[in-house]
């Protein structure tokens, strides 16, 4: 009886990689193919088991900017409850609401999923508040999605960055969006309707685990809520997400491209109906006035303000104290200052303020 030969690892490896490229070739016609990519900023050999786009995944997972979103406000400021959201749960949740589109419109899952867990590496600590208070610290201003790219570019690992393809930094940097519609533009759109599910996953997930946040919170009720918006979303939180996620698929569904496409006609997007963007729209303006805007948080949000500012000035009198893996040494002094400052979480802003001196 003849003996069969032995397989290499060589012959593996090239196996499994037929096998990644074979199923991303079955995605749709508009979907974002890793053999495909425009590539790393430093060529790297391909992995042998996973296709780039799950390895970008694998990298942001595995960095220390994305363990420390645990410990980073969402909306309510260092909160002592254990089931508020925090930056790590909402961008889990905006990773499984980016997925479930992405495999409902057959795009590629994996870039969805590795540009949503980098989208908010950037995030100062205190939320949006320390956010705004470093926008007006520093000359350039500071917006979190231009810090989640600087991030995983420039200062992780420190300072190789993670040396991401570019269809997921570009999905990070155009995650964010303007305040108003839901489906206005901030950094433009981008280029893969992976990033553009992002986006709006974004949206989705924030905006309901902030409503399920202000009534565990005691701010309002269910019934709260603007009867019109819980008329067309639903009346529950799994219902909202179930019925803007049906809306995003349904309206995206050229995206599968299964409903053909004349020669020379516009790509489609990702989009959602007038009237559950109309309805989502109306519940955000909500949010805004009774929520973000109101009293209590504004308060909080001063605090919040008071502590980056302190802590800026601290660091800017105090250059020698800037110790951290997180800036770069021949940057300017005001650079190294935001992104010590940036990258630090709620609590240990607070404790390392009151240690200066600080009266919180």
């Amino acid at each position: 009886m003849a003996t069969r030969p032995a397989t290499t690892s060589a012959q593996i490896t090239d196996s499994i990689r037929q096998r990644l490229i074979a199923r991303e070739r079955l995605l749709s016609p508009f979907a974002a193919r890793s053999f495909e990519s425009r590539g790393r900023e430093r060529f790297e050999e391909p992995a042998p088991a996973r296709t780039e786009y799950q390895r970008d995944r694998d990298r942001i997972i595995h960095s220390k900017s994305f363990r420390r979103l645990k410990h980073k406000t969402q909306v309510f400021i260092a909160p002592t409850g254990d089931h508020f959201v925090t930056r790590l749960t909402h961008t889990l949740e905006t990773a499984q609401i980016a997925r479930t589109i992405s495999r409902a419109l057959n795009l590629n899952e994996d870039l969805t999923e590795a540009a949503a867990l980098g989208h908010d590496l950037g995030h100062t600590p205190f939320g949006h508040a320390g956010e705004a208070a470093l926008a007006e610290l520093l000359p350039e201003g500071f917006r979190h999605n231009e810090q989640s790219l600087r991030l995983v570019e420039k200062l992780e690992k420190g300072g190789e960055g993670l040396n991401l393809t570019w269809e997921v930094r570009e999905g990070i940097l155009k995650h964010s969006k303007a305040r108003g519609d839901i489906l206005a533009e901030g950094w433009g759109t981008a280029s893969t309707l992976e990033g553009q599910v992002l986006k709006l996953a974004d949206s989705v997930a924030y905006l309901n685990h902030d409503i399920a946040d202000a009534i565990r919170a005691g701010l309002l009720s269910e019934a709260d809520l603007p009867a019109s918006s819980r008329e067309v979303l639903g009346t529950a939180h799994a219902q909202r997400i179930n019925t803007l996620v049906l809306d995003i698929i349904v309206a995206s569904w050229a995206a599968t491209g299964e409903l053909g496409a004349d020669a020379g006609a516009e790509p489609p997007r990702i989009s959602m109906s007038e009237t559950a963007a109309a309805a989502t729209n109306e519940l955000r303006d909500f949010m805004f006035v009774n929520v973000y805007e109101w009293e209590g948080q504004q308060a909080e949000a001063a605090r919040a303000r008071h502590v980056i500012e302190f802590l800026f000035e601290h660091y800017m009198s105090h250059p020698e104290a800037v110790n951290s893996d997180f800036t770069r040494p021949d940057d300017p002094l005001v650079r190294r200052t935001a992104d010590y400052i940036a990258g630090m979480t709620d609590l240990f802003a607070l404790r390392t303020a009151e240690a200066l001196g600080l009266k919180t």
